[in-house]
């Protein structure tokens, strides 16, 4: 049965070394221009803000098991409150879990998103202030996502729109995807992507989870999409959130600024700005990457203000990142602006008391 879950050259060196000088001191400059204070914080309320927090409806899960797909974690509101309040966690903005709503059938795919989106606003009704929501799309469907995008901002109040890394052979940046960005562009939009277990790629070893090695990489796949096919420069006003400190791109990084020189001239029309620039204007959760090397690696291309706290519950205990992030080496007001104030500044109703 299926299973989507498992847990979850010489000028190139060059390029990256300088500029190692610029990055450390925009670094700087972006922590203390961009992060927001957190002098007025009582030191036990609870404030972090988890963009990175699955839902799992119960007729998504009853979906799933009709067609025979292992693996979905036990999960329900109650378990999520208990975890945030275990770990000063005030919001959390749920998605719906992988594989999302894409089932290759239009109508089953319309379906599971109203449904997810509707049980996720219902939980922040039933919750105030607790629990927010990145509404699901049935993205191969372009009709459908438009309708499902005015229904889910403009009457379930929606804080943005979670997706998948990829759709079959589909990767975000596909221009079929263009008409969808267009109008998320239009109202500056916040997108969550997350990774799942892409069709291009089935675990050539199969005795270890899909997630260990492909969903970081399909989240770089993606983000590689979007940066040289030209979607991200030509939507700057949606705000791109990349799961797990933006996967293996911080460690390909070279190999990024040797395609952007591969590219010659094309380059300049799909990444004016140069591939760096782009990069840094993205945003990345903490969600199993909230450990030395991959928050170092993440810290040499963009600024704090850029990280978001991502706790991957219920795959993951909130307290593996709260813990994490502390041991890493910010300041106080770095930590606080990755736990909640970076959040607030792309999605400020989120701002509870």
């Amino acid at each position: 049965m299926k299973n989507f879950f498992c847990n979850c050259q010489n000028h190139d060196v060059g390029s990256i070394e300088s500029r190692r000088g610029f990055l450390s001191g925009a670094a700087v400059l972006g922590a203390s221009t961009l992060l927001p204070s957190f002098s007025s914080l009582a030191a036990d309320k609870p404030h972090r803000i988890d963009i990175h927090h699955h839902v799992i409806p119960p007729s998504y899960a009853a979906f799933l098991d009709s067609k025979g797909i292992k693996g979905t974690p036990k999960w329900t509101a109650q378990m999520s409150l208990e975890d945030m309040d275990k770990n000063g966690i005030a919001t959390s903005i749920v998605a719906l879990m992988q594989p999302g709503a894409y089932f290759k059938d239009i109508e089953t795919d319309r379906r599971l998103a109203r449904e997810a989106n509707e049980y996720s606003a219902q939980m922040g009704r039933d919750y105030p202030g607790r629990f927010g929501s990145f509404a699901t799309l049935p993205l191969m469907d372009t009709e459908g996502s438009l309708k499902e995008i005015e229904y889910a901002f403009d009457t379930l109040k929606a804080d943005g729109i979670g997706l998948m890394t990829s759709y079959g052979m589909k990767y975000l940046g596909d221009q079929q995807f263009w008409p969808i960005w267009e109008e998320l562009n239009r109202r500056k939009a916040t997108i969550y992507v997350h990774p799942l277990l892409a069709e291009c790629c089935k675990n050539p070893l199969p005795w270890l989870a899909p997630s260990a090695i492909e969903f970081a990489t399909d989240t770089t796949r993606t983000i590689a999409s979007m940066l040289f096919g030209g979607a991200a420069h030509k939507f700057p006003d949606i705000n791109w959130i990349w799961s797990h400190s933006g996967g293996t791109m911080p460690f390909l990084w070279s190999r990024f600024t040797r395609q952007e020189f591969d590219m010659g001239a094309k380059a300049k029309e799909v990444l004016p700005n140069g591939v760096l620039a782009q990069v840094r204007r993205f945003y990345y959760d903490t969600a199993q990457g909230h450990h030395e090397g991959a928050i170092y690696a993440l810290r040499q291309l963009i600024p704090t203000s850029q990280i978001l706290f991502g706790s991957d519950f219920p795959y993951r205990n909130a307290i593996d990142v709260v813990d994490g992030l502390a041991a890493r080496n910010f300041t106080k007001a770095e930590l606080f602006a990755i736990e909640r104030g970076n959040a607030l500044r792309i999605m400020p109703k989120l701002k509870t008391s």
